[in-house]
């Protein structure tokens, strides 16, 4: 099995066929069930001094449109949706793993009770609060400006937990705590505090609702070892993927919809793939 496997198809058919307690981490990013078809544009710009744009200096650039990268996020019972693929992930899941389930406030609380089902209150560890600040605001209500993470242990007394290999955040009040501890930092709590994906920068693949390495990279480190196997049956543009190959970790990435897969096909162009049910990887 090569480092990166990753399979284009539905997921379901993908986790029956995974040995039982095969996997160490699982990360699942489901779509929202928002109802709405998710869209991202993507834009260059070129000097014209009768573009559209603004920039440095008072220069005048000219919007490009490169294209759109777009998937339906609709389903009539999500819940059902849901239920067999969780109830499979954890049978994979190896005797220490943990699951992390990503999900935006419109479908977190539904979520929750279907997980404490699936795997038991008591195996419910954190839900940790990924906050951001970016994008338009609300003139009639708050902001919606964070996304609920839960983390799952499989045996709540028996779970991987490295907090020293995790990265470390500023002090809010550096002058309290002394230069020493200031210039350490200190580690997170289950607010995590963290830019999303730039529109600008070198991460960007254009895929919607791509996740931040700084985020993965940290569930990543804490939760599981190098050489251990990873899964993320939802992949979108395959963010866990390239954490697992940058931390020396191996996974499985599972995703529907063709414009994910072929995201991921431009992102691992140089990795050891082993493709399955993808025409242009036999």
């Amino acid at each position: 099995m090569a480092d990166l496997t990753i399979h284009h198809g539905d997921n379901l058919p993908v986790l029956r066929e995974l040995p039982e307690g095969s996997v160490n981490l699982i990360y699942i990013d489901p779509p929202f069930n928002t109802g709405k078809v998710q869209r991202r544009t993507q834009l260059s710009t070129v000097r014209d001094e009768d573009g559209d744009r603004t920039g440095f200096q008072g220069k005048r650039y000219r919007t490009v449109k490169l294209g759109s990268k777009a998937y339906s996020d609709l389903f009539d019972d999500y819940l059902a949706f849901l239920e067999p693929r969780l109830v499979e992930a954890r049978r994979v899941l190896a005797a220490d793993g943990s699951l992390f389930f990503h999900i935006d406030y419109r479908e977190a609380h539904y979520c929750k009770i279907l997980l404490d089902l699936i795997f038991g209150r008591e195996s419910f560890m954190n839900e940790i609060i990924w906050a951001y600040d970016y994008g338009a605001r609300s003139k009639t209500k708050w902001p919606a400006k964070h996304d609920t993470i839960f983390w799952y242990a499989k045996d709540p007394a028996d779970y991987q937990f490295h907090l020293d290999a995790c990265d470390r955040i500023p002090y809010m009040a550096p002058g309290l705590v002394g230069p020493e501890k200031a210039a350490k930092g200190k580690t997170p709590t289950d607010t995590w505090w963290h830019t999303i994906v730039s529109p600008n920068g070198k991460e960007k693949t254009g895929y919607p609702t791509q996740k931040p390495r700084g985020v993965i990279d940290r569930i990543v480190n804490v939760h599981s070892r190098p050489g251990d196997l990873l899964l993320d049956c939802f992949a979108g543009s395959g963010t866990l993927g390239e954490s697992a190959l940058a931390l020396g970790r191996r996974c499985i990435l599972v995703d529907s919809n063709p414009e994910a897969v072929r995201v991921m096909e431009e992102r691992f162009s140089g990795a050891d793939v082993e493709w399955h049910g993808w025409p242009a990887k036999p």
